[in-house]
C-alpha cells in the first residue's frame, strides 16, 4: 500500500501553517500552535485516530485565537484530503460514540467528497481555559471544507465543559480511524456505486 501522508503550508497575512499528516501512524503529535488547549484536543485525534500529526502554527494570537483555530481546520483538511487519495479501499464511514465521565458524544464521518457539518452541541461554558468554545465549530468548519467530507457531532449529554469537549475530539479520532482503514474485502474498489468519491 502506497505511503498515506501530505504535508501542507498554508500563509496568509493572518497565520503561518504547516501541517504534516500520516493517516497510517501511531498517534503521535507534535504541535507548536500557540492554543494550548486546542493542542490537547489534537492530541485526542493522534492518539485515538492512530493518526501522526504535526502543526506548527505562527498566528495573530495577539488579536485573539480565532484565525490560528480555523486556519488549522483548514490546513488539516487539505492535508487529509491529500493524504487519504483517491479513496479506493476505504471503509469511508466512521462512527464512535465515546464517553467521558458524565459526557457522552457521537460523532460520525463520511468521506464523501461533499462538504457538510452538522454539530449539535450546547457547550456549557463560553470558554475553556482561554480558548471560546465557539471556536470548536470553526475549526471543524474548515475542516470539512476542505477535506471534502460530511461530519455529524452530537453531544448527547455532559455540563463539564472540557469532558465534552474531549468527548468530541476524541469520538472524532476514533471515527477518523475507522472511516480511514482499508477494507481487505474491497481493497481496490471504489467505496461507491457512482465509481467516485
Amino acid at each position: 500500500m502506497a505511503e498515506r501522508t501530505a504535508t501542507v503550508t498554508r500563509n496568509t497575512l493572518e497565520t503561518k501553517i504547516t501541517v504534516s499528516v500520516n493517516l497510517d501512524g501511531t498517534g503521535k503529535l507534535k504541535a507548536d500552535t500557540g492554543v494550548p488547549f486546542l493542542e490537547h484536543m489534537l492530541d485526542q485525534i493522534a492518539r485515538h485516530g492512530l493518526i501522526d500529526l504535526e502543526i506548527h502554527c505562527d498566528g495573530d494570537l495577539h488579536i485573539d485565537d480565532h484565525h490560528s483555530v480555523e486556519d488549522i481546520g483548514i490546513t488539516l483538511g487539505q492535508a487529509f484530503a491529500q493524504a487519504v487519495g483517491d479513496k479506493k479501499g476505504i471503509m469511508r464511514y466512521g462512527h464512535a460514540y465515546v464517553p467521558l465521565d458524565e459526557a457522552l458524544s457521537r460523532v460520525v464521518i463520511d468521506f464523501s467528497g461533499r462538504p457538510g457539518l452538522h454539530m449539535d452541541v450546547e457547550f456549557t461554558r463560553a470558554a475553556i481555559g482561554k480558548m471560546d468554545t465557539q471556536l470548536f465549530w470553526e475549526f471543524f468548519q474548515g475542516f470539512v471544507n476542505h477535506a471534502a467530507v460530511t461530519l455529524h457531532i452530537d453531544n448527547l449529554k455532559g455540563f463539564n465543559a472540557h469532558h465534552q469537549a474531549e468527548t468530541i475530539f476524541k469520538g472524532f479520532g476514533r471515527a477518523l480511524r475507522f472511516a480511514l482503514q482499508i477494507d481487505e474485502r474491497a481493497a481496490n474498489q471504489m467505496p461507491s456505486t457512482k465509481g467516485c468519491l
